[in-house]
This record gives C-alpha cells, structure tokens and sequence, in this order.
C-alpha cells in the first residue's frame, strides 16, 4: 500500500523508542496537557451552560417572556390589548399583571417585597408559579379575600406561615383627619413558593389583580400585560413586531432587557474563562515546540542521509510535521472523550465528593443554585478541539522549518 515518505517517515519517527528519554517524557507532558487543558475547557464550559441555562429558566419561570404597558400611564383598555395579543401567531399566552413595591411587616419584622397582582387562572399561559409552590395553591388568591403568596425565604424573615396575618404597606398614601397615612392592609398567607432563587424566595410574592389594583388605587387598570412567544431568544424582535401591530402606542420590554446586565456578565465570564483555561493548551503546544527542537538536533544525521537520498526540504518539513501533528491528534482525542465522559457525569460526581467529605460547594444565597448542573453541547466539543488541534498543528512549523534548513554536509562532516 502505497503511503507517502513524510507521513511514513514522520509515523515512524513517533512510534520509535528514542535513544533519548528525556525527549519522550517531553512529548508525553505536552500530549497530557493539551488533553488536560481540553477536559478542563469542556467541563467548564458545560457547567457554564448548565448554570446558564438553570438561572434563564428560573428567571423565566417567575418573569415572562415580554410585557407590553402605556407609557402615559396605566393601562386601562387590557382586556381589549389581551384579545388582540393572543390572536398573534407569535403569542402562546397572555396574562394581566399589577407590579407595586411595599413594605411587608409582621411584628417587629419588616421587609421589603415586590408584590404582583395576578389572575391565577390566566398566569399559567405565562409563567410556573404552581410548579414552584410548597404550600398552599394558586387558586387560593380569590378577589375580595385578601389573601397572599409570599417566597419561602421571606415568609421565614418575617416569620409567618400559611394562614398568619401580614400587614401590606404600599407607597401610596391616604388623607386622614390626623393627617397623611401610608395606605396599609392586612393579608393571609396562603401559600409559600420556593424558586429556588434567593433573589425571589427573599422579596417577592403575588396578589389577586383586583386586591392589588385597589391598593394602588388603579380602579379597572393594570401595570401591563405579560406575554410568552413562541421563541424566547426572539423575543426582542416578536415583541416589538406585536407592539407595532397594535398601534406602536404601547412600551414593550423583553425579559433580556429585564436582567441584561446579568447576562451580559456570564456571557463575558464564559468567553474570558474559555481564553485562560485555552492557555493550558497554549502551554502544551509549546511543549511540541521544545520537543521538535530537541528531535531535530537528535535527528541531523538522519536527516542528512535523507536529503542526499533525495529527499527535498518539504518532505524533511512534513516529516516533522506529522510527527508533532500526531502528538496533538492524540492528545486531542483523549482530551474529548475525557471532557465529555466528564461533562456528562459532572453532577453525580460532584454530589458524590459532597456526601463523602461533608461539604457543599454552591450556597444558593450566592450562586443562585445548590447544584453544579452541566449542559454538554456539540458546538463547544468542536470549537475547542478545532482550536487545540490547529494551535498545536502551528506549534509543528518552526522545528519542522529548522529541519528543512539542515545541511547535510555539516551535519554528517563528524559522523
């Protein structure tokens, strides 16, 4: 079978027992970091996905996909913009909402919450507040009753459960013969979600619209109408499009605006961890160059005797090529399969090192979520394994240059 010289010679040179081991533990720590350095980017950028992707559907899960509001004020003509939101093709679900801010006391215990208003029967098309409840129902928000779902964490700060009293103090005020008073009312709780999300659990809960609407003092209005699409990661061209259609009289915010700085900052932390952890493979790269180097110096005579055979200076570059190139691929391919075995088991190792030495890694009040998800993707696996292969395919030309330019008279002058 026919093969060419540069890629036999170059096979052969890799296979063969050196004559100097030093060379050979060389060529072994470069191959053993570029497939370091490619579990390490694969693993972390899988649990940069996961972590990613938890906290998007979380956040969505309590927030909606788009909200349309007035501008001039509040929004009076809902039940109109809601019939014609859901006639869209791009809408899946619509829902009145009432946004105010208050104070939540209990005693001593005071805290600040944002509440929203809502009609637990048209909530479910936009977002998964019943999946999130740990007690108590939705449905127990009734017109009239006064009633209250408040976070898990919250709950605890002010120290109530379900069916104790909390006082609700709004910003709007109210004239009384003794003066100016806060407006204040007393709600039961009745019920406790838990997101899982300190930034809910800790200040947020949820009224009936018409409770709501009457402390604010809105009458028939509401603060907007909540949507969900049919694309989420379209939703600042959908939403604006419905906007438009409606008469492009309506403010429309999408839920990429809602926490656009948080996500900005894990997109910046994905991209400049991937360029930190590539200096690993950066660093076993160079390795291929120092060990090319030292296999030229060993190689002279050889080459020497290859070149008065015939052999051009392209071949004797190929030659070294391959050999470099081949301890990339194989440092490459450990590197993968490495990377997604442990991508894909991520979570149950990393519970497993929690139960064995009592410990746990992810508060929740900090990072959001107790546990390391892992979302392996194609795309990752490709980019880094392209990149790691090409930066040590590169690592090959100037060792393989240097071969190239050996004379063979001065290197076979002492042999």
């Amino acid at each position: 079978m026919f093969r060419p010289l540069p890629l036999f010679v170059g096979l052969r040179y890799t296979r063969a027992k050196r004559r100097n081991h030093f060379i050979s533990f060389i060529s072994l720590i470069s191959m053993l970091g570029i497939m370091l350095g490619i579990v390490a980017l694969i693993v972390v950028l899988s649990v940069m996905n996961g972590f990613h992707t938890e906290i998007q559907a979380r956040i969505l899960g309590m927030t909606s996909h788009a909200t349309l509001s007035d501008p001039y004020g509040d929004m009076s003509d809902w039940p109109d913009v809601l019939e014609r939101v859901r006639e869209h093709e791009s809408v899946i679900g619509a829902a009145p909402f009432v946004e105010l801010q208050a104070m939540l006391a209990n005693g001593a215990n005071v805290s600040g919450a944002q509440l929203r208003g809502i009609l637990p029967a048209e909530e479910d098309q936009v977002a998964e507040l019943r999946q999130d409840m740990i007690r108590g129902n939705v449905d127990d928000l009734v017109a009239g009753k006064y009633k209250i779902l408040l976070g898990q964490e919250l709950a605890a700060y002010l120290g109530v459960g379900v069916g104790d009293k909390v006082t609700v103090v709004t910003p709007q005020v109210s004239a009384t013969p003794v003066g100016i008073m806060p407006r204040l009312k007393a709600f039961t709780v009745a019920g406790l979600f838990a997101v899982g999300m300190s930034d809910y659990d800790r200040s947020a809960g949820f009224l009936h619209l018409t409770d709501a609407a009457k402390l604010m003092r809105l009458g028939e209005g509401v603060t907007g109408v909540r949507l969900k699409l049919t694309d989420m990661f379209q939703a600042p061209m959908l939403a604006r499009k419905i906007a438009y259609d409606l008469g492009g009289s309506y403010r429309v915010i999408d839920w990429t605006q809602h926490h656009q700085n948080f996500f900005a900052a894990l997109r910046t932390e994905k991209r400049m961890m991937s360029i930190i952890l590539f200096l690993i493979v950066a660093v076993a790269a160079f390795n291929i160059v120092s060990t090319l180097v030292m296999v030229v110096t060993d190689k002279r005579p050889d080459i020497a005797i290859l070149r008065t055979l015939g052999a051009s200076p392209a071949h004797i570059m190929a030659i070294f090529m391959v050999q470099g190139t081949a301890i990339g691929v194989v440092g490459t391919l450990l590197g993968i399969v490495g990377g997604v075995v442990l991508a894909l088991n991520v979570e149950p190792i990393v519970a497993g090192i929690e139960g064995l030495f009592s410990i746990h890694f992810l508060d929740p009040n900090i990072y959001y979520i107790s546990k390391l998800p892992s979302d392996l993707r194609a795309g990752d696996v490709i980019w880094v394994s392209t990149g790691a292969f090409l930066m040590s395919l590169v690592a090959t030309l100037y060792p393989a240059w240097r071969a190239a330019r050996t004379d063979p008279a001065e290197a076979l002058r002492y042999e």
